[in-house]
């Protein structure tokens, strides 16, 4: 464990190297993501009929030419692979409703180097036509994929591809965590400086401002880079967390994940000396929820977009337990879905040990709270279908 104050920790944290950092909990463990994804799974299933409007509005390459799937910020869990397996089914549809055979697939599953990759290629079933004749015989195995499969490690806020490579983007849960918390939210002197709280959920405008400007930098950065490497006729299908209210200080769910008894339970530690409050106030979840207008003021600016859809989407709980009433259930539901996402910068930032026993207090928190977080704490999601204009 790092020792309390531990300069060398607070610099790789503070600085916000999370390219090289953030990545879900890796692994196969109680906190893992692999073992933590159901929701995620659940609302992706929801939004289903959504994004095979937006697979209805990508033209269609001649067959001999490869059809490129991507998923931006893919995590290692087996919802990416389920999702892959239903743009192959759809698309190859689409080709056989126009009397051609389906093409070659490749799919790309991309995100940060920090990722772990090897638990997600462990999750992918071998590729079919190593024993079958056709791309139809191949579709038709379920045991098996029907695609070429490759891992792209990097920040989807930069290039990734090759220019007009790419006919279908998709990206799901990704896309509001920052490429760094700003630096005048960690700055002392700077009027946006996010004393006494770990996220802008309940902050002054001035911090929640800082996060909204970051947010939509990297988005215009993200539309930037896709725009390049999309084919023409291609499309990107976007989920990513967002609000119904107009005031970014209220966060909505990510503000009842990150805001309430996580926040506390970083305020416990300080409390019982485990930590120094400047330590507490030196760690920012870099998550941003925007609302509609924060997201079509940057596809708006862009313009190299044409926007099929934008629309909010209820999500649902992030919490899965087969006990509602169950409240000590319901306490560790919720420290293992926050552990899942944020493990790894909390880790970095106050060490293992320290980490263990602030979840603990996560858990116990939120366990006198249980009821509440069963009707309140739900996730409303920001859904846009683009196509290159």
């Amino acid at each position: 464990m790092a020792p309390l104050g531990d300069n060398k920790v607070n610099v790789v944290v503070s600085n916000m190297k999370l390219e090289r950092m953030l990545s879900m909990k890796g692994g196969k463990g109680e906190a893992s993501y692999v073992n933590n994804s159901q929701a995620q799974g659940q609302h992706a299933r929801s939004m289903l009929h959504l994004l095979k409007e937006t697979l209805d509005n990508v033209q269609l390459s001649p067959p001999d030419v490869p059809f490129v799937i991507v998923d931006l910020g893919c995590s290692c869990g087996s919802n990416t692979v389920y999702i892959i397996d239903v743009i192959v089914e759809h698309m190859s549809k689409r080709y056989e409703a126009t009397g051609h055979q389906p093409p070659e697939f490749s799919a790309f599953f991309s995100d940060l180097p920090s990722n772990d990759f090897n638990t997600l290629f462990q999750l992918l079933p071998p590729l079919a036509n190593n024993g079958c004749g056709s791309m139809e015989e191949c579709l038709a195995s379920n045991s098996h994929r029907s695609y070429f499969a490759a891992g792209v490690p990097g920040s989807f806020y930069r290039r990734l591809f090759p220019a007009r490579s790419i006919d279908v983007f998709y990206s799901a849960f990704s896309l509001h965590w920052l490429s760094q918390v700003p630096d005048i939210v960690l700055d002392k002197r700077s009027g946006a400086y996010n004393k006494g709280r770990i996220y802008i959920h309940g902050a002054n405008e001035s911090t929640a401002n800082a996060y909204k400007k970051q947010f939509q930098s990297d988005l215009a950065n993200f539309l930037g880079a896709r725009s390049k490497e999309m084919k023409r006729g291609a499309s990107m299908f976007l989920v990513c967390l967002g609000r119904t209210s107009v005031d970014p200080t209220d966060q909505g769910g990510a503000g009842l994940l990150f805001g309430t008894h996580f926040q506390d339970a970083w305020d416990d530690l300080v409390q019982e000396g485990l930590i120094t409050s400047e330590k507490r106030d030196n760690f920012n979840i870099p998550v941003y929820a925007p609302s509609i207008q924060d997201f079509k003021e940057v596809v708006e600016a862009n313009g190299s977009f044409t926007i099929n859809k934008l629309q909010v989407f209820r999500g649902g709980s992030p919490l899965v337990v087969n006990h509602p009433d169950d409240a000590a259930e319901v306490g560790r539901a919720l420290s293992i879905s926050c552990r899942s996402v944020s493990g790894v910068l909390v880790d970095a930032h106050i060490g293992e040990q320290l980490s263990d026993k602030l979840f603990a207090r996560v858990e116990r928190r939120a366990s006198r709270h249980a009821k509440e977080l069963i009707e309140k704490l739900q996730f409303s999601h920001i859904v846009a279908s683009l196509s290159l204009a």
